[in-house]
C-alpha cells in the first residue's frame, strides 16, 4: 500500500511546483499526464524517487506515535494496556492530539528529505544522490533547522486528526472489551 502512496505523492509534489505558473508554462497538464510523463523521462523507477524516506518516515511516525499515546495514557490517566479502563472521549482525544504532535517532530527530516527527492526527479540536475546525501547537504547548506521546515502546516493537519482518531478508536476498543472480554480475577 505504502507503495501507491509513493506514486502518488511523486505526482503530487511536482503538480505543486507548478503552482502558480501560466497555463503556457505548465510542464504537466494534470496527474495522468504528470505521471506518464515522468515513466518516459526517467522510468518506472521515477515514480518511486524518495521511497526510502517515505518509508523511514511512517514507520518512525508510527513508531512515535503509539509509544506517545501510551505513555499519555499512562502519564495523564493512569491508563495501562489491558487494564479495563476505558478513557472518556475528551482525555483520549488530548491524548490522541499529544501523540499526533510527536509523529511530526520525530520525523520531520525524513519528510524533507522525501519531498526533495520526488520534487527533483531522476534526470537533469541531482541535487540528491539519496537520502544519506540529502540528509547532509541540506545540514550542510541550510542548517540543522531546515531539516523541519514545513513542520507547523503538518502541525496545524495531523495532531487534530490524531485527536479524532484516537477517541473514536479508544471507544470502540472499549465496547469490544466490556463486550467479549471477561475482567481477569486474581
Amino acid at each position: 500500500m505504502v507503495w501507491i502512496s509513493i506514486f502518488f505523492e511523486v505526482v503530487k509534489i511536482r503538480l505543486q511546483q507548478q503552482k502558480g505558473l501560466s497555463p503556457d508554462l505548465l510542464r504537466y497538464k494534470g496527474p495522468i499526464h504528470c505521471a506518464r510523463t515522468i515513466v518516459r523521462e526517467e522510468g518506472l523507477r521515477g515514480l518511486w524517487s524518495g521511497a526510502l524516506p517515505t518509508v523511514m518516515r511512517n514507520g518512525t511516525n508510527q513508531a512515535a506515535m503509539f509509544s506517545a499515546k501510551n505513555t499519555f495514557d499512562i502519564v495523564l490517566w493512569k491508563k495501562h494496556e489491558g487494564d479495563g479502563k476505558v478513557l472518556l472521549p475528551w482525555q483520549s482525544m488530548i491524548s490522541g492530539f499529544l501523540a499526533g504532535t510527536a509523529g511530526p517532530v520525530c520525523t520531520g527530516p525524513f519528510d524533507v528529505v522525501k519531498t526533495r527527492l520526488m520534487a527533483q526527479g531522476r534526470t537533469g540536475d541531482i541535487k540528491y544522490t539519496g537520502m544519506v546525501h540529502a540528509i547532509r547537504t541540506i545540514y550542510a547548506e541550510e542548517g540543522l533547522r531546515a531539516l523541519w521546515k514545513g513542520l507547523l502546516p503538518r502541525l496545524m493537519r495531523i495532531p487534530p486528526g490524531q485527536a479524532i482518531m484516537w477517541a473514536v478508536a479508544d471507544q470502540v476498543l472499549g465496547l469490544y472489551e466490556r463486550s467479549y472480554l471477561q475482567p481477569a480475577h486474581v
